[in-house]
């Protein structure tokens, strides 16, 4: 029986993370050796964002994937409108890039039988409840975990971006390379320090983000530092910005702050080490956050700018990978992309470009190989077997770098620094 054509709904499809998306699917389009490339070249994709999106805009960037997209308009929080599109469209796959509520998107798609993947958690009734400051990241898991076994009739996989996502499937990837000895911690490192090429044009009360810049301040700002050591999370009553942790793989060395992530929390659930997130962003961004420590709501006020390469050109690279830590040596993978070479060839920066790659691998796996009913993180179907999902993301993820330190800096306390280190 022939195959019928896939029909995708994007959700989000106007921001960063769906244009990259698209971006990347294009060219997907456009090359015959690509994963998941005759079902693209024949697919459907609905378009929802609660902002109009001009569908002229849309065929000069996507032009092979314009005839495939249908815009529409309308917000996520009417769930039922929602499932009547879904319904209407045929949809068989949701991918989830924008900030509506995760356990609502799940239940929707559970309901009638729909896979999904997304790339973070998302919960509005933490968002608007500001006596949770300070613990939101691990609020939203909670809520996540609470609802998590009651879907079973969907195939879904959760975070599937860069980090949360790649960075899961590194880690599993570089664990089972040495089987036999398990790590005395697992880090996600990550340096960013992209900016623009021109720094005059930094303007006074900006802060500037390759991503979300509201998102990034959630991290920075409102969460305390957190990480997770046999399976407890544990939290560091101080300002995010107030410390550093150093990182070093070979030849690359850098220090950055600890900040909630998803992957740490699903990483720390099912393995004793010690796991964490080691952040460092733009020297500009960081100077600005260290001199704010004792009046950071003031932030808030600021004017909020995304560092978007389609305004201005952008220098520097984001390099994210893993890290694992033994008592004697440290082994490491990453990937880093530099934001002309990114934008050069997908409109978009390095940032988005890498969580597009993460959500390709999840697109991918759910279409293409057997994933089995209820919700998944990534490193759970990869430990498993049950996906290709590296194959897929490397594609177009380049370089994946691996190597490793013959000696060891240790766990995150032996690690960590007074602000305002290089």
């Amino acid at each position: 029986m022939e195959k019928q054509p896939v029909v995708m709904t994007l959700l989000g499809s106007g921001g960063g993370v769906g244009r990259a998306v698209l971006a990347l699917l294009e060219q997907v389009v456009r090359d015959a050796n690509a994963p998941l490339h005759a079902e693209i070249a024949s697919c459907t994709i609905h378009c929802i964002d609660s902002k109009k999106v001009d569908m002229n805009e849309f065929a000069s960037s996507y032009g092979q994937l314009s005839s495939r997209i249908v815009l529409h308009q309308f917000d996520l929080k009417d769930t039922r409108r929602f499932k009547r599109h879904l319904v209407k469209t045929g949809t068989s796959l949701v991918i989830d890039a924008s900030w509506a509520d995760t356990v609502e998107m799940l239940a929707c798609c559970d309901e009638l039988g729909i896979m999904y993947v997304n790339t973070a958690l998302e919960s509005e009734e933490v968002d608007n409840r500001p006596e949770l400051e300070g613990f939101t990241l691990i609020e939203r898991y909670e809520r996540f975990i609470k609802n998590r076994d009651g879907f079973k009739k969907l195939k879904a996989i959760v975070g599937s971006g860069m980090n949360p996502g790649v960075v899961q499937w590194m880690a599993i990837s570089l664990m089972k390379e040495q089987p036999d000895k398990l790590p005395l911690a697992c880090y996600i490192v990550e340096r960013d320090d992209s900016f623009y090429a021109d720094r005059s044009l930094q303007k006074p009360k900006t802060l500037y983000s390759t991503w979300s810049p509201e998102c990034f301040l959630d991290e920075a700002l409102l969460n305390y530092p957190m990480y997770v050591s046999r399976h407890q999370p544990l939290f560091l009553y101080e300002y995010v910005y107030a410390q550093t942790f150093t990182v070093r793989l070979g030849p690359v060395a850098f220090e950055g702050c600890l900040m909630p992530h998803e992957e740490v929390l699903s990483l720390g659930e099912r393995y004793p080490f010690e796991t964490g997130f080691i952040y460092r962003v733009n020297d500009v961004t960081t100077d600005i956050l260290n001199s704010h420590l004792d009046d950071s709501d003031e932030l808030w006020d600021w004017e909020h700018k995304l560092l978007d390469p389609r305004e201005s050109e952008l220098a520097g690279a984001d390099l994210v990978g893993v890290l694992l830590v033994y008592d004697d040596h440290e082994r490491f993978v990453y990937n880093i992309m530099e934001n002309s070479s990114v934008y050069a060839a997908y409109g978009t920066n390095a940032t988005y470009f890498q969580v597009a790659c993460g959500l390709y691998g999840g697109i991918c796996s759910l279409l293409q190989n057997e994933v089995p009913e209820g919700v998944h993180w990534v490193d759970e179907l990869v430990d498993a077997g049950n996906v290709k999902y590296g194959e897929y993301l490397s594609y177009f993820l380049k370089p994946i770098i691996r190597g490793e330190n013959a000696t060891s800096e240790g766990l995150l306390l032996q690690r960590l620094r007074e602000a305002g280190g290089s």
